[in-house]
């Protein structure tokens, strides 16, 4: 998929790309740190038919709901012919004993054989996480293992 990048003088860069329907989509921003999710009419691809602000928050929140699901849907077509792995995503909640700490902390492979492939923060993905990592409240946590495994992973995370 080819990104256009387009310098808007005094204000900040454009960057889009055309949808197979036509449609062209993209993201401003500002020099003044806001952004502007865009998107044009297939009829027209430089004339902007709807627009909407975000705040920074906003824009994590929306490239976290666009990048996750994406990063686990590769990750189980790649793992679809293996019988007995799955992927799950597993958050890292407020009070998580594992807030503040780090992924060698949570023994996670020796404890359950599962294993940490990503995690996803403010919309960044952050692949295969060294055991240094510290998790964050907020954190989505990509694991890869049997269900059982992935069950096991999901309480290690919740409860220590």
């Amino acid at each position: 998929m080819d990104v256009t990048v387009t310098p808007l003088p005094g204000l900040g860069t454009q960057q889009d790309f055309v949808t197979r329907s036509g449609h062209r989509i993209g993201v401003i921003t500002y020099r003044d740190g806001r952004f502007e999710l865009i998107v044009s009419g297939h009829d027209d691809p430089d004339k902007v038919a709807a627009s909407a602000g975000l705040t920074a928050e906003e824009t994590n929140t929306l490239a976290n709901l666009l990048g996750a699901p994406q990063l686990v849907a590769r990750l189980s077509e790649q793992q679809r012919e293996v019988a007995g792995i799955n992927t799950w995503q597993l958050p890292v909640d407020q009070g998580s004993p594992f807030d503040g700490r780090t992924l060698g902390d949570t023994e996670m492979r020796t404890r359950t054989s599962a294993s940490i492939v990503a995690v996803v923060r403010d919309g960044t993905v952050h692949p295969s996480p060294r055991p240094d990592f510290e998790f964050h409240a907020g954190d989505l946590v990509v694991v890869v293992g049997t269900a059982d495994g992935l069950r096991a992973a999901g309480e290690i995370l919740e409860r220590g």
